[in-house]
């Protein structure tokens, strides 16, 4: 049908028709799932439920794109309780109102708290008795991270870290932490800071005598969620373009936000020790690629050389700073397989902890005194994969060095007071 610029939408099934489920409004618009060209990955029910059923439940970062989700899939396996993390007021109050409707039933107590605040954490850790913790909360967006380096490097590596530490302090059973695909040979700090905070939660485990099982999970991009470039590109579509692309040739791995959070739960639950877990994202790709369909399934066509009647223009853009051209989700060539046959698992080194926690402080002391350029040295020699391919964009960083440069530049006075005026006398 694309060949007649038809407007796809997605109808409910016959049998939800028929029994009177649905209305008008459940015509929905181009289904974000056909764009991926591959069937959904199906859970293991068993794998799922292992660490929620009956269980204290805590997400932080549960606003988010992806803890919000999580903590969607956690009401419906009837948790004991579910304790929501959260910064962002009102992304707080959003999931909070919103798994209420799913399940009235369940405790549900959400808290305000910085993942920062170390003392807060373990009081909570202390109180609440936690059985499992999905750790979502962290800085992602990779502009806006090289804009803000050090509060990105103290929110995603050293909240890791104070929280990966109370959870073997206190004994909490399950500690999931959600990692990135940007973590491996990334080109930019928030990969890296990704990439360090698996670290931290390794050298942890190694040191301590842990009864705590920790999982880290790494994927791709989710469909449509925050900061995703789906929503975005649907904008520009409905504007009549152009769609802004910043790179022709760039790929990635996509994933939808309900398989992504099930395969954490799943790979989660599969923990023994402290493993590293990478899901199958299927084949990279083409954000060009993915540009077209979704014009072609929005009814229109693409505008280009070959064809100047068409729709909507694609509009290369560059690279943003810290951006590359494709990803990858492991860091060296031995994956191992496990009986879920979406979920491998990786072997990757780590640092020692008595040299860890000696460069953590370090790198606390220049975060506290602002020192970006130190900062990402530092971040480049604890996690030797990443290769930065930006100069420093952080917005403070180059204020400040923009002042100082105004301080030592000489003055120029122009003021009629300092005039030298030559009169001509005989």
């Amino acid at each position: 049908l694309n060949k007649h610029k038809i407007i796809v939408k997605t109808l409910p099934s016959v049998q939800d028709i028929i029994e009177g489920k649905i209305s008008i409004s459940d015509i929905k618009d181009l289904s974000i799932e056909d764009l991926l060209s591959r069937d959904q990955v199906q859970p293991n029910l068993k794998l799922l439920s292992k660490n929620i059923h009956s269980k204290v439940v805590m997400v932080t970062g549960a606003g988010g794109s992806i803890g919000s989700e999580i903590s969607r899939q956690i009401i419906k396996l009837n948790p004991k309780k579910l304790i929501l993390i959260e910064l962002s007021e009102f992304a707080l109050y959003k999931i909070s109102e919103d798994l209420k409707i799913i399940d009235k039933s369940i405790k549900i107590i959400p808290l305000l708290i910085n993942i920062q605040n170390k003392s807060k954490i373990e009081e909570i850790l202390k109180t609440f008795n936690i059985d499992t913790i999905y750790h979502a909360a962290a800085y992602k967006h990779v502009p806006l991270v090289e804009e803000n380096i050090c509060e990105s490097v103290k929110n995603n590596v050293l909240g890791t870290f104070f929280l990966a530490e109370a959870v073997l302090k206190y004994n909490v059973s399950n500690f999931v932490l959600i990692s990135s695909d940007k973590a491996v040979r990334s080109t930019n700090v928030m990969g890296a800071t990704k990439r360090l905070a698996e670290i931290c939660v390794q050298s942890l485990y190694n040191h301590h005598n842990q009864q705590s099982k920790f999982a880290i999970v790494r994927f791709g991009n989710v469909l449509e969620s925050s900061g995703s470039v789906i929503p975005k590109f649907k904008k520009q579509i409905k504007k009549g373009g152009p769609v802004t692309l910043t790179h022709p040739d760039v790929t990635r791995y996509f994933m939808t936000i309900t398989e992504a959070s099930q395969l954490v739960i799943q790979a989660g639950a599969m923990a023994e020790k402290c493993e590293v877990y990478v899901l199958d994202m299927g084949e990279s790709i083409r954000i060009k690629d993915l540009i077209d369909k979704m014009i072609k399934l929005s009814g229109l066509s693409m505008k280009d050389d070959k064809n100047l009647d068409g729709d909507i223009e694609i509009k290369v853009i560059g690279l943003r700073p810290g951006e590359k051209l494709y990803e990858e989700l492991l860091i060296g060539d031995n994956p191992q397989k496990t009986y879920h046959e979406k979920i491998q698992k990786a072997q990757d080194l780590f640092i020692p902890f008595n040299k860890l926690k000696i460069d953590l402080d370090h790198l606390s002391n220049l975060i506290e005194e602002n020192k970006v350029e130190e900062v990402k040295h530092m971040l480049s020699n604890l996690v030797p994969s990443y290769q930065s391919n930006s100069k420093i964009v952080d917005h403070l960083f180059e204020q400040q060095l923009n002042s100082k440069n105004d301080l030592n530049s000489p003055k120029i006075v122009n003021s009629d007071k300092n005039k030298v005026i030559r009169i001509k006398t005989k």
